[in-house]
Parts: structure tokens; C-alpha cells; sequence
């Protein structure tokens, strides 16, 4: 055997043995295992309540916002006391929904104060095999042991002054845990080393920019994305006032696009060569007015964005669900209910419909029809196209803030009370 033929056998080997380790059951990161709001999943189920087609439902001490993870058969989650004064981790068992281990893992004597409609445990964990890490924003990030529920590492050296408590989840990048934590003073984003919590890197917000403006339109709630540029490994970040794209590994900004508003919250997108980033409120008079999807070219070095702007988009873009792209459309609803498919090439509106009542969960495209979920927890199922078709509507009657989690042919939800697993 010739070594042009043991090289491509020893490779594929290689890509099969991680395929092994990398289960396609797995949900690893708030919107899905690759950020993107793609289940990934053959079947899923299209017709529930509260008491119908429930394999299994729990309730969860405290409350949060935070959407489930899942690695193997344990369903991690995180949740704290309405007051802000203690800090939970839940692991359940996927099968059964029996609780595997709680902890209380950090404590406040006097916990900043939140946005009525906040949690003080709304980031979404991440997870990979044998670690799990969580993160109650300034509160504390900490990792745990997944086989023995041991803490590996905590942190509680990392302030930010959130204002409306704490929201953006974490992305396990590689050797790199990402923390983002943009407040009213000195908003950064950081890298730290997954194996012990120690800073990598750590990128502050360019003073020269941010100082003079508000504290309050400083700050940011948005979730990053790593994205592959001509062999540039770049994190998106469409933080308050403009959006930076990182070297993912030194912290070092490469990229600037600037739309001079704050409150971010939807997440970034990328989408064939694309990046799709949301400005948050624009402020008219001190009052909320409007927020703008952009389309940005990622190619660029220094400030573009007067020269790789592709499209922008104005009518109704949410502030707080992030889209989804399928097939080349964009799916976003707007947070009071207004559904809008773009073109996400040119930002051309396909269609307009509107939703039954107010959304902060994202829409999640799974076995291939899109879930719309409200925060009176009623869920429309569209079928994705160039026309407005409804394939189902469900209802649980509780509330709903989390995004739903899709592994095997099962659904996870997360409401105000109950973790439910629905078949």
C-alpha cells in the first residue's frame, strides 16, 4: 500500500473517531451546538401541551432565562434565588428527568438590580464532554466536573456594572472559554484558558469612543460567534454602539462597524460569507424606536463600515430573538410578534406575518419546519419558504423566555416553573 493511499485511510480514521466523540444528540451552546439555530435533527415533535405528549417535566428551583444544555444523557441548567442572592446548577438525567446533582454555587449579599423582565440566571451555559461551564455575568463563571459534579475552577474577579442584570451566554471556542461582559464602565470581552479560568486575553471597549458616550448606551447583552475568514479564525461581536470582530485568539480587533446604539441583545449571524449583526434600540427622544439588521462583508481590516456594508433593514427587526437562516431566507419575529422573511443575500422582504403575542426565545429551524415560541409559551411551527405556511400551533400556558432544545426526536423546554422533556 502506497502512502498516497494510508494517508487519506489514516484521515478519515481520524474524522471518524471524532465524529464517535461528538454524538449528534449533543446541544452545547445557547442556539444549538453550532450557534446557528439548527437542531440538526431528522424528527421532532409537532403537537403538545402541558399535560400531552410529556415524556417526563420537573420543576426548577428559583428562576431563569437560561436555555438547557445537553452532552451525553445529562441535561444541565442553571437558575438562582428571584432576589439575586444565590446561584444554582441542576443536572438531570435526559431520560428520565431525575436530578443528578444541584448546587449553589455562588452567593450575593447585595446583588446588583435587574430589568423586571431579567433573571439573574438568563446566560446559557455551554458544555463539552466532560465539563460543563456556567456564568451569572458579574455574579461568577465557574466549571464543573460532569462525571463526578466536582468544581473544577470558579471565578469571581471579573466585574461588570450590567445595569439590567446579566445576559450574554458563553462560547467555548477551542482551548478558550468566551466571556463577554459589557456594562455602564469599561465593557470587555475576554478569553479565558478552559482548563483553569485564567485570562487568556482581555479586550476593553476603546475608551476614546465610549467614554463620552451615556453609560447607559454602553452596554450590551449579546452572545459572540467565532466565524473562519481567509484562514482568520474572527469573533463576532455586535456589542453597543458599534460591532468589533476579534482574532479569537489573541483578542486582537481587527474589524469595526459602527451603528452608535446600544442594548444589544439578538445574536450575531453568519450565513454564505455574510455576517448579520442587529444595532439594538435606536434611542429617539429617550425613547426606544427602532433596531437595524445589518449585513456586513466580514473581508475587511480597520473601520468599515462605510465600504463592506451589503444591505441594512429597519421594518420591525427584533431586539431581543435572534433570526435564523435557512435555504438562503432569513426568519426573524419581531419581539411584539411581527414575523418577517428576508432574503439574506439582498434584504429583500418575501413575507410578512403576524404572530399570536410578545417573543424574546429565538425561532429554532429543527426537522425542517421553524418553532416560534411566545412568552405565554404558545408555539407556531411554520414550514420555511417563500410563503407563509402554519404547520401546527402548541400551547404549555406558562411562560417562555428560554430557547427550545431539540436532541434524538425529543424537545426540551424550559418555562418559568418546569423543565419539560415533550416527545
Amino acid at each position: 500500500m502506497t502512502k498516497r493511499i494510508v494517508f487519506p485511510l489514516i484521515f478519515a480514521f481520524t474524522l471518524l473517531l471524532a465524529s464517535c466523540e461528538q454524538p449528534a444528540g449533543n446541544w452545547t451552546h445557547f442556539r444549538g451546538s453550532n450557534s446557528d439555530g439548527h437542531a440538526g435533527v431528522e424528527v421532532a415533535p409537532l403537537h403538545w401541551s402541558n399535560s400531552e405528549n410529556i415524556v417526563w417535566k420537573v420543576p426548577v428551583k428559583g428562576l431563569g432565562w437560561s436555555s438547557p444544555v445537553v452532552y451525553g444523557k445529562q441535561v444541565w441548567l442553571t437558575s438562582a434565588e428571584k432576589d439575586g442572592h444565590e446561584f444554582y446548577t441542576f443536572c438531570f438525567d435526559l431520560e428520565t428527568g431525575k436530578l443528578l446533582d444541584e448546587k449553589t454555587i455562588f452567593t450575593a449579599d447585595d446583588p446588583q438590580r435587574i430589568h423586571g423582565t431579567n433573571s439573574y440566571a438568563t446566560p446559557t451555559p455551554c458544555i463539552e464532554k466532560g465539563r460543563v461551564y456556567v456564568h451569572y455575568g458579574n455574579f461568577g463563571t465557574a466549571c464543573i466536573n460532569t462525571n463526578n459534579f466536582e468544581v473544577l475552577w470558579k471565578r469571581e474577579d471579573m466585574p461588570c456594572k450590567h445595569m439590567q442584570g446579566p445576559a450574554s451566554s458563553l462560547l467555548l471556542h477551542n482551548d478558550k472559554l468566551i466571556v463577554h461582559l459589557e456594562g455602564t464602565e469599561d465593557p470587555y470581552v475576554a478569553g479565558l484558558d478552559k482548563n483553569t479560568g485564567e485570562t487568556i486575553w482581555k479586550s476593553v471597549r476603546p475608551k476614546e469612543i465610549y467614554d463620552p458616550l451615556e453609560p447607559v448606551y454602553r452596554k450590551s447583552y449579546q452572545t459572540p460567534i467565532v466565524i473562519e475568514v481567509n484562514g482568520k479564525e474572527l469573533l463576532i461581536c455586535n456589542s453597543a454602539y458599534m460591532c468589533f470582530a476579534h482574532d479569537v485568539n489573541t483578542g486582537e480587533v481587527i474589524w469595526t462597524f459602527t451603528y452608535g446604539y446600544d442594548s444589544t441583545v439578538s445574536q450575531p449571524l453568519y450565513y454564505n460569507g455574510l455576517v448579520y449583526v442587529n444595532s439594538g434600540w435606536i434611542f429617539l427622544d429617550n425613547t426606544p424606536f427602532f433596531t437595524r439588521q445589518f449585513a456586513i462583508d466580514p473581508t475587511g481590516t480597520g473601520d468599515v463600515t462605510e465600504t463592506h456594508q451589503k444591505w441594512m433593514y429597519e421594518d420591525e427587526v427584533p431586539q431581543i430573538p435572534t433570526p435564523v437562516i435557512v435555504d438562503g431566507l432569513m426568519y426573524m419575529v419581531h419581539d411584539r410578534g411581527m414575523a418577517t422573511c428576508l432574503d439574506a443575500r439582498t434584504g429583500e422582504v418575501i413575507w410578512k406575518e403576524k404572530l399570536k403575542g410578545n417573543f424574546n426565545s429565538s425561532p429554532i429551524y429543527a426537522a425542517g419546519n421553524i418553532y416560534f415560541i411566545n412568552v405565554k409559551g404558545e408555539c407556531t411551527i411554520l414550514k420555511p419558504g417563500d410563503t407563509f405556511q402554519k404547520v401546527a400551533e402548541n400551547d404549555i400556558d406558562e411562560t417562555v423566555k428560554a430557547v427550545p432544545v431539540f436532541v434524538g426526536d425529543k424537545m426540551i423546554l424550559r418555562s418559568d416553573k418546569f423543565l419539560y422533556l415533550i416527545q
